[in-house]
């Protein structure tokens, strides 16, 4: 791999942490480019923190109250501090169960990137793995996207396909297509880090 500067990533959490663990393989095996500056997650006792400490990134909950929903107020302030005060330049959302405001979005521009279980713009939103089997669709997938003021409508930066088989439910399907979001997560960073990404609109260019 070509010498460049790392990213430091500040790592969104809600629950396990899988992606988290992808992205720290891709860094140990050279794949990725990149430090985890710093994890946060609104759950308490989320095993995404647990991760963290685990690999000697620091780690810490901060309180989203009083929504239930959003990152917004008090809380999105506490956020936008420790990142900063962790240096991080990109923001990585990883099962992170809130949606984010325009405060975070203006703090890190262009540089909060999602992961979405579904081949976006199909089935946006919760549980798109359900929304694919109820549809009928034969193939579904994952999408990594810069995040924008939409609900899953940034510019997408990588998509990678998961067939629907005959028999799946919602937890085999989901099974799947969390095998192709930890190579898809990685890769995208690792584009990012490059500086290989170029947005026009809501296209996104490999240069």
């Amino acid at each position: 791999m070509a010498p460049m500067n790392k990213l430091r990533l500040g790592v969104l959490g809600s629950g396990t942490g899988s992606n988290l663990q992808a992205i720290f393989d891709a860094i140990s095996m050279q794949r990725l480019s990149a430090v985890v500056a710093c994890v946060i997650s609104d759950v308490p006792d989320a095993y995404i923190l647990e991760r963290a400490r685990s690999h000697r990134a620091p780690a810490f909950h901060i309180d989203p109250a009083p929504f239930k929903t959003k990152l917004e107020g008090e809380a999105e302030q506490r956020v936008i501090e420790t990142l900063r005060k962790h240096k991080v330049d990109t923001v990585v959302l990883a099962g992170f169960m809130r949606i984010v405001k325009p405060g975070l979005l203006r703090a890190f521009p262009g540089r909060v990137l999602n992961i979405h279980p579904a081949l976006l713009p199909s089935f946006p939103g919760l549980r798109a793995w359900e929304q694919a089997l109820e549809y009928g669709v034969k193939v579904t997938g994952c999408t990594v996207h810069f995040v924008d003021e939409g609900t899953d409508t940034g510019p997408i930066i990588v998509q990678r396909p998961a067939p629907v088989l005959p028999g799946d439910t919602p937890e085999t399907l989901h099974a799947r297509i969390q095998e192709q979001e930890y190579l898809a997560y990685p890769e995208a960073l690792q584009l990012l880090a490059a500086e290989c990404l170029q947005v026009e609109g809501r296209r996104v260019e490999l240069l």
